[in-house]
């Protein structure tokens, strides 16, 4: 989906809801936040497989809705710190029956597949 579709008032709220956390790592991100802020290296270590250039993007978009905050300390080394906003503990508030049921699934799939 694009995120200009997503920001189009005529657009079901699900929809507008599941474009900001679209893409692979941005529920992931999100969860780890959850705990307190991070520094973007750290976030990296946490998220095997994702790559300092796609957590830039995924931190930047996620900035621009709103979900996280970006705190620059000017003391050298400058050192950038990410943690969740408001508005983005909201959306995890909101995110946790699905996330429940997300858990449900697996564990319904993990006993037929045993029962097979």
């Amino acid at each position: 989906m694009t995120r200009s579709r997503a920001q189009d008032p005529n657009v079901c709220g699900v929809t507008a809801a599941i474009s900001v956390i679209d893409g692979k790592w941005k529920t992931a991100l999100l969860w780890l936040l959850e705990s307190g802020p991070y520094r973007p290296g750290e976030l990296r270590r946490q998220v095997p497989g994702l790559s300092e250039k796609v957590l830039t993007q995924a931190l930047r978009e996620m900035e621009a809705d709103g979900l996280v905050h970006r705190e620059v300390h000017e003391a050298l080394p400058l050192k950038t710190v990410y943690s969740l906003t408001e508005f983005g503990r909201d959306l995890s508030e909101a995110l946790a029956p699905l996330s429940d049921w997300g858990h449900r699934r697996l564990v319904k799939l993990a006993d037929s597949a045993s029962a097979s």
